[in-house]
């Protein structure tokens, strides 16, 4: 087994993509005290479109993470809850979760210092004797 995180064929990767999508980890998150329904994990998480939320419990169940389990009955009721490797994550999740708590706002001061322009040196009023030439490209000669 290779040490080295960022191979192309290296397990951690797949851990590192599952991860990558922003919805994975709330949804698994939101799905650790048991079985919830589409429309309460909705509730629950804010900010997800029912889209988003069927492609990604789609997604956590493709990967083995959450089971679909539909209730018989007229209109059918479907549930989701975590598998034992979802819970696997649970514990990973919390600790980026407990890392973005405590350095959030230094992460949040660096992208607004990232996005603020440089200031600009003062002008100076005195104005230079200016060249007419300046700017001007001289054209190739012809041949």
């Amino acid at each position: 087994m290779t040490t080295d995180a960022f191979l192309a064929d290296c397990r951690a990767r797949l851990a590192f993509d599952l991860l990558s999508n922003t919805w994975n980890a709330v949804v698994l998150w939101a799905l650790r005290d048991g079985p919830s329904r589409p429309v309460d994990l909705r509730e629950r998480i804010g900010g997800i479109s029912s889209k988003v939320l069927t492609e990604t419990l789609r997604r956590l169940q493709f990967n083995g993470l959450v089971d679909r389990h539909v209730h018989p009955g007229a209109p059918a009721r479907v549930e989701y809850r975590l598998t034992a490797l979802g819970r696997t994550l649970l514990a990973p999740i919390e600790a980026v979760g407990a890392w973005a708590f405590e350095h959030g706002n230094e992460v949040m001061a660096a992208q607004e210092a990232a996005s603020t322009p440089a200031p600009q040196p003062p002008r100076s009023s005195r104005r230079e004797p200016s060249d007419p030439r300046a700017g001007v490209r001289e054209a190739a000669p012809r041949l």
